[in-house]
This record gives structure tokens, sequence and C-alpha cells, in this order.
């Protein structure tokens, strides 16, 4: 125990130290370093820490935030500090201001609980102007007594007796010589929960105000204090202890109010089915927190009021009657009831829970059938079909392995025609045609099936007759499909051979031995269309030469496809292959290959290799004979052949120089077969020009002589039909252009100062009287008045809107010649029109030529301002030409 008295300006404390096992006290003089630090806990404040300098040892107050023992402390220094479980730092040697460790010291507090841990670093510097000289006071010494003790008070939770209630007094040796004043600190009394806890100041009576709880609060931890009137402390503050005495108070409480839990049925005794648990908040320690189970009642008590027991302490409950069968009782429900007090009923206290416990299921009973014969029928040849649906009952839990069954063929069926799946859905089994069946065979089944579980039965249960069932089925006979025997058929031919010969007999059989049926043959598939079938026998005979060469043959094989059908209801059909093996025999004649080649002028070297090719196979082909035809006659003086192996030769050319062009060599060769057959080849060679590399440099010269004479005539037709085409194409710009000169205008572009009239596509109907041919205008001598043929003229009536621009004067008046006949029978038709304008008129001819001789008939001078141009003579052409003649003539008027 440290304590330390100063004054308000004092720095020196006068510290008692009482040491752990020592008798004697030691005087010392203390310094006051100020620290300021907290551990990261819960209301934890700054605080003052003192050092105490006294020897040989030292203690330092450590205020631990109020987390009483839940907190451990450590120090970083173990070699100079300890400390200890309530807070208390001590100096395992003697410390002074120059030995102080300028290291920060931490202090590390770890929550025992959750192991949570704060540190907080410690670092010890006097104050400023601090006498670092520190020397201690001659002792003092003082001796303390030790009869100021309060026992542990322990108080009744729940009391009813009046209020304050006293507990125990406290009393100083020191109030015999002058006053003291007493209180009381710690939770209860100045902390929260405030105002339980009272002491009167003067006589020091500690009194409890209100009833206490000991499930809220076990035991008060309180301080007493006694200081004189000037508030200096004359004693060392004594710990009180108030203990709450626990009353049962408090019912138990389930932890749930329904528990639930299962046993499979049919278990033995001393099965353990579950555990249940109830709490009462009073101490366990005291009878009152004590508790026992029973179990109350249980429903149905089927087969036994008592299936059931109950360890008193622990709430185990286990089986203690065999006989649970889950069919009859899938269910039981049990009271259970906990009292504290040991059990006691006439002073414990009870509370009560159910316990649900269900009855699980075991596979204890087979399925069976739900009849001992089950009748079904199939058509033959049928896969993949359902006969018949086989029934069952099982009294075990649906849709468990207990109760899903599985159903085997134990007999009748040694081909495994048959299988029985079983519906996941109404756990039927479903009798179904895995193989086709043969109404010819057999026509009646007699199955035998058993009915299992997926799971085996509990031990102990066998499966009953009801487990085995019989199945009759009856095969339905269909008509079948004829098949022919053996399919492919192969047979072995030489080729060649003639139409009408009969190959093969190509038959079919019916299966259907019941049905009387007859069978057609017909033909399905021939790609030669070599063969022909009897549609009532099946013999095969043939329509043409079969030839091995045929482009239908596949390595010597001909395959041919025959369909056979019956007559029944309703028809069936099956199809046959027949497959000819052709022999070959020595039909076809060796060629040259290639046909073409060629050669230089002067070839070096000047060999040509040659192959022979036949259709036939070995030993109708190779080796083969070659040698050169004796036609013509040159053939043999320029070339000669040399064989090379049996089938390979060479071609030499004799003589050193050949000139470009196309030869062809005839070649004879011969085969080797047992007819030998000849044929004569031509080989076009095709000698050209060639280069130092050998290769032809007049290519087009040589392909050209070699033209055949059929593309000759079709080229020189080309050429005449494009000679025509041309000359048409001649005469055709000749005539246009002598119709376009004989269109010309009667102007000249020369003379005509305005815009040239252009010309355009059509023209429109124009005046009657003005239908001639310009050609006339422009040269009247040259013209034959048979020749004359009337043109299109489109005349516009428009009055002019601006005066016409003046035109040269003409040298002289037209020829008064046929020309002026034709104007005149134009002008006497027009003045007999009603409908012309009384105004001069712009004509639109179809052509518009360079000029004529006779000048525009629109080339009037229409300026107001007159002019030489003498229009006198207008007055000779009709009435409508004397309107311009006074308007534009000489006269003043």
């Amino acid at each position: 125990m440290n304590r330390c008295q100063t004054t308000a300006t004092e720095a020196l404390w006068d510290c008692v130290l009482e040491l752990p096992g020592a008798m004697c006290v030691t005087a010392a003089v203390c310094v006051l370093y100020s620290l300021s630090f907290c551990l990261s806990l819960p209301g934890c404040l700054s605080f003052n820490l003192m050092f105490c300098f006294p020897s040989p040892s030292l203690t330092v107050k450590f205020v631990n935030c109020g987390r009483g023992g839940l907190v451990r402390f450590e120090c970083s220094n173990p070699f100079d500090f300890r400390i200890e479980a309530d807070g208390v730092v001590y100096a395992l040697r003697p410390l002074t201001l120059s030995t102080l460790p300028t290291v920060p010291l931490v202090i590390i507090a770890r929550d025992k609980t959750n192991q949570q841990q704060w540190q907080t670093q410690v670092r010890l510097t006097p104050p400023v102007g601090q006498d670092q000289q520190v020397r201690p006071t001659p002792p003092h010494l003082k001796r303390m007594k030790r009869d100021w003790v309060i026992p542990p008070i322990n108080v009744p939770e729940n009391s009813r007796g009046e209020f304050p209630q006293d507990l125990v007094r406290i009393r100083s040796d020191n109030d015999k010589n002058r006053s003291l004043r007493y209180s009381v600190t710690g939770p209860g009394a100045d902390q929260p929960p405030t105002g339980i806890f009272i002491i009167h100041p003067i006589s020091g009576e500690l009194s409890v105000m209100k009833p206490l709880d000991r499930e809220h609060i076990s035991n008060f931890h309180l301080r007493a204090h006694a200081v004189d009137l000037n508030g200096n402390q004359v004693e060392s503050p004594i710990d009180i202890v108030i203990n709450v005495i626990d009353m049962n108070d408090n019912r138990p409480e389930f932890i749930h109010q329904i528990w639930n839990g299962s046993v499979p049925e049919g278990s033995k005794p001393g099965t353990f089915v579950m555990t249940v648990t109830s709490v009462d908040k009073d101490d366990p320690k005291t009878a009152n927190g004590m508790l026992r189970y029973k179990i109350g009642s249980q429903n149905p008590e089927s087969p036994t009021s008592n299936m059931f027991t109950i360890n008193n302490k622990t709430g185990d409950i286990i089986t203690v009657a065999a006989g649970l069968d889950r069919e009859k009782v899938p269910q039981y429900t049990l009271i259970i009831q906990a009292t504290d007090m040991e059990g006691n009923p006439m002073y414990g206290l009870s509370n009560t829970a159910t316990a649900v416990i269900r009855v699980t299921d075991i596979n204890d009973n087979p399925p069976e059938f739900t009849a001992e014969m089950f009748f079904g029928e199939v058509p033959e040849n049928r896969v993949n079909v359902i006969v018949a649906n086989l029934t069952v009952t099982d009294k075990d839990q649906p849709n468990t392995l207990a109760w899903k069954a599985v159903y085997k063929i134990t007999g009748g069926d040694p081909t495994g025609r048959f299988s029985v799946p079983t519906d996941p859905t109404t756990n039927e089994g479903l009798v179904t045609v895995v193989k086709p069946i043969d109404y010819e065979i057999s026509r009646t089944y007699m199955l035998t099936v058993v009915a299992v579980n997926e799971v085996s039965l509990a031990r102990g249960i066998h499966s009953p007759r009801q487990s085995t069932a019989t199945v009759s089925i009856r095969v339905i006979d269909v008509n079948e499909s004829p098949y022919f025997d053996p399919n492919p058929k192969l047979i072995k031919l030489e080729e060649g051979m003639l139409a009408e010969s009969t190959l093969t007999t190509f038959t079919a059989q019916d299966p259907d031995r019941f049905m009387q049926q007859s069978i057609r043959y017909t033909r399905l598939s021939d790609p030669a269309n070599w063969l022909r079938i009897d549609a009532n026998t099946g013999r095969i005979t043939t329509i043409a030469v079969l030839d091995r060469e045929s482009p239908y043959v596949k390595d010597n094989m001909y395959s041919a496809t025959f369909l056979a059908s019956d007559n029944g209801v309703p028809p069936a059909s099956g199809t046959g292959t027949l497959q000819i093996s052709l022999l070959d025999i020595n039909d076809n004649a060796p060629h040259v290959y290639p046909q073409e080649t060629e050669m230089c002028k002067k070839p070096e070297p000047n060999g040509i290799n040659i192959t022979a090719l036949d259709g036939d196979l070995n030993p109708n082909a190779g080796p083969f004979a070659f040698e050169l035809a004796n036609r013509p006659s040159d053939v043999r003086r320029n070339w000669t052949i040399t064989r090379l192996s049996g089938d390979y030769a060479q071609l030499n050319l004799k003589i050193g120089f050949l000139e470009s062009g196309i030869y062809e060599i005839p070649i004879i060769i011969t085969d080797s077969g047992n007819l030998p057959m000849s044929n004569t080849s031509y080989l076009r060679v095709k000698v050209c020009q060639c280069d130092h590399n050998g290769d032809c440099t007049d290519q087009q010269h040589i392909i050209a002589a070699g033209l055949g004479t059929g593309a000759i005539i079709a080229i020189l037709l080309c050429i005449i039909i494009l000679l025509i085409l041309v000359l048409l194409f001649v005469v055709w710009m000749k005539r246009r252009d002598k119709e376009r000169q004989a269109k010309q205008l009667l102007i000249d572009p020369e003379d005509d100062v305005r815009d040239n009239i252009l010309k355009y596509d059509e023209e429109g109907g124009g005046e009657e009287d003005q239908d001639y041919d310009l050609s006339q205008l422009q040269q009247p001598d040259t013209i034959e008045p048979d020749t004359i043929k009337p043109v299109g003229i489109r005349r516009m009536d428009e009055r002019p809107l601006h005066p016409e621009p003046q035109y040269p004067i003409r040298s002289a008046a037209p020829h008064p010649g046929d020309i002026g006949d034709f104007i005149n029978e134009g002008l006497k038709a027009a003045d007999n029109d009603p409908t012309a304008p009384p105004y001069d008129s712009l004509l639109v001819f179809d052509y518009e030529g360079s000029g004529s001789t006779a000048g525009s008939l629109s080339s009037l001078n229409s300026s107001s301002s007159g002019g030489d141009q003498d229009y006198d003579y207008l007055n000779d052409w009709g009435p409508r030409f004397r309107k311009l003649a006074d308007m534009y003539g000489g006269s003043d008027d």
C-alpha cells in the first residue's frame, strides 16, 4: 500500500512505503513527474503517474480504467519494472534521475476474453524547473494500525425490509482526537448505478437504499474514506465487498419452446433421440439454479405410453421400448418439464417445452404387386413400345429409396427382348420391347417379374409372394417385307456378254409363312441400263452389252438394285443389290499417248518418248509392239521408232532438219492379248523454230498452220460476214450524207448574222403550202422535176418580239424558173388558208444546211428606220406578200 502526502505548494512528498512481507517502514523523498497517457479502453481517462525514489525499492500506482481483473498488464522493461494484475508497477532496483531509462516504457493491456490488446508508451521526464538533484530526507518512522478492515458483507436479494437498511458501521481510531468525515465511493455509491448505498458522514453507518437483484449485480466493490475537517485523509481507503445472496426468484427457461428430433423406426431401446436444454438465471451453485427434467406426457400413447425417457440432469431423450413403426405412428409429441430446487415439486419453480419426435422410415415394407397376372400384346418387329404397366404398392414413405421399386425379369425371356424400367412418377413397371419379335418364331411370351426396392430390406424382413408377378404377352402378326438372300448377291461374268443373255435369278423370300402372298419384282436402280428382271420369276437378263470399261463400273464391279413387293395389306417391299464382277476380255485396241508433242527444226536430241495405253487389263494389254505405217511414204523416210520397254517407245528423226509445221505420224500399236488387237494412232508433232533454251518462238505460226479445214472455213466465213457489215455501213453513211446535203437550209451561215437555227430530231406538222424539198432552193438548176419529194415542215407562227437585224441586200431576185412555179403554188395554198397569220413566220426544217443561193425568206428587214433593200418585187408573190411589201416597201406612205 502506498500513501503519499503533499500540499499544493510543495514539490516534495512525504511517502510512507509499506513493503510486502516487511514490518519496517522506510521514509523517502518523492518527485512528481507529470505523465498523461491512456490505454484504448472504454471509459479510460488521462491520469498522472507518480514515481517515488526510495531506497531500496519503488512502487508506482497504475490506474487500470475500471477493467478489473479482465485485463492483464505487461511491461516492456521487465529488468527494471514489474507490473502486477492490480496495475501497480514495482521498481526492481534503486533508480535515480540519472539512471532513468531513456527509452520509453511500453505498457501493454491484453483482454483475457477475446485476446484483444492495447499499448501505450510512457516517457519519464521531470517537470520544467524541477531540481534534478533529489536528496532523501532523514528517516521519519511512524507505526500504523491495521485494525481498520471490513469483512465481506452478505445482503440477500429482493429484501422486503424497511429502507434504508443498515449494513455495517465504519469507524477510525483517529476520531477520538478529532472530528472525521466518512464517505464511500464505487459502483452503487457515487458511480452507476448510483444511490444504492449511502454512508452517514459522521457515524460512518453504511446502508442500502433499495432491494438488490443478484441476477443484475452479484456483488459490489466499494471503498470507504476518512478525512478530517480540512479534507485531509487520516486513513487509507478501505475496500468493502458486498455480496448479494441469491434467492429462488427465476423459473427455468427452455432455449427453444419446440424441440424437433427424429429416430428411425424399429430402433432398439436405449437409442439416443435428442437433447433438450433449459437455463435458470439463479445461482447454479445453489439449489435455486439446479434443474431436473422429466417427461410430462406422450402423444400418442402407442404402442405404449412410455416409449421414451429423459435424463433428469442432462435432458437427453432416449427410447425405452421397442415397437417404433412409422407406418403406424409417424410422429410423437412429448411435454418436457424442467424444475429448479433440484426438482423439488413443492419448493421448485417449473416450466415446460414441447419435443416433437419424427419416426424416420426404413425399408421394412417390400413392394407388392396389385395383381398376380398382367397381360399385354405387341405387333411383331416393333421396338421401344410399352407392352404392359405393372403396378405395385409400398407402405414405406413415398419418393424415398425404400419406396422406389426396381423391376427384374427372372424368367420367360432368354433372348433379352424385354426390359422393365420404372416410371419415376407412378413407380410403375413399364414392360418394354427392346429387340424385334418374330411372330413366326414365337406367338406368346410368359415373363416372370420381381419387384424390389432401390435399397435392401431391413434385417429380418423377407420379400413376400406378392413381390413376384407373371406377365403374359401376345405377339400380333403383321405383313413383313420380303427380303433377298443373299443380299447383296455377287456373280462373276466376262464383259462383252450380248443382249438378251440370262445372268441369274434374283428372288426374295416372304417371312410371312402364315399368309398366302405373291411377290413381284421391279428394277430399282440400273445406272447403265444393262439389265431387265422378270416380274414374276426374278430372272435377270441383259438388254445391252456389258462393258467393263464403262464409267458406271467401279473396280470391275457393277451394282444394280431391285425391288420385291408383296400383295399384303398394306403392301410391303424389300430391296436387294446385285453385284456383277466383270472379267476383262481383249476388246480395246491400244493407242499412243501423248497424242501431241513439240520439237525444234533442228532437234537436239531428236527423240520423242511415247507411251501405249490400253483400256484392257493384263494380259490383254502390254507388252506392246510399235511400228511406223507404210503410208505416207515420207514417214518411214524421215522417222524411225524404237521400243524401249513393254509400254514405251521412242520416235526419232532420221534427217537433221524439218520445216516448221504440224506433222501427223501414224504409229501401229499391237497389244499382247490372246487375240491381239492393233490400232493405228496418229502422233501430232509440232515442229517450230526454237530459241537457245529449246522453246518454240513461232508458236502462233505453228498453231495457224495446224488448223483443220473446218476451222479455216469458219474463219473465212467470219471474215466475209465482217466485210459485208463494213460495206453496208459505208453505203448507209453515204446515203445519210446525201440526205444531209439535200436538206440544207436556204440561208448561208456566212451571210446570216443571226443565230443559226439548230437541228432537232422531231419536225412537227407545218403549213401544207410549205411542203417542198429544200434542195430545190439551194440548187434549182440541178434538180429534176421528178426528183422532188415532199419533206415534212413544221411552221411556227410567232410574232417577232424585237426588231430583227438588217441583212445585206441580195444581188438579184431568185430565178423565176421552176422554183418560181413551185413557190407560187405554195403561196396560193397559203393565201387560201384562213388560219394563216398576216405576218412573217419562222419556218423550221428538219435540216439546216450551210447556205443557199436563194437566200432566206426570213431575212426581211423589220427595222423601222428603213433601208436600201427593195421589197417591191414581193407584190408579184401574192396577197400575203403584198402586206410585207407595203410594210417594208420603198413607198414613203
